[in-house]
């Protein structure tokens, strides 16, 4: 059971990071600090929007639309963030001490 709470923890962590990275590329994108007609730049955030979406979907359908914010991916954060804790503070069951 430890191998489950190391490999789900390792998946919210990399999820965690790739949100990070989006979010900040987003911005730097925004602020036009990054150029997406560069084509590392490019393929790096379509990578990211093609992981990203699938989660980001849903949240919009759900969450009202506020005109030039996206509160998707705060959302999504916030959900990975208290999943993060919830694994952590049970972390307990999955050594069998629970």
């Amino acid at each position: 059971m430890v191998s489950l709470y190391q490999a789900i923890m390792l998946v919210l962590n990399v999820a965690w990071f790739l949100m990070i990275a989006h979010i900040i590329m987003s911005w730097l994108i925004n602020f036009q600090v990054l150029n997406i007609r560069q084509p590392a730049v490019a393929q790096i955030w379509n990578g990211l929007n093609a992981m990203l979406e699938p989660v980001y979907r849903p949240i919009r359908r759900v969450l009202p639309a506020v005109p030039g914010i996206d509160l998707a991916p705060l959302a999504a954060f916030i959900v990975l963030i208290i999943l993060q804790q919830t694994l952590a503070n049970n972390a307990g069951w999955f050594y069998g001490f629970g």
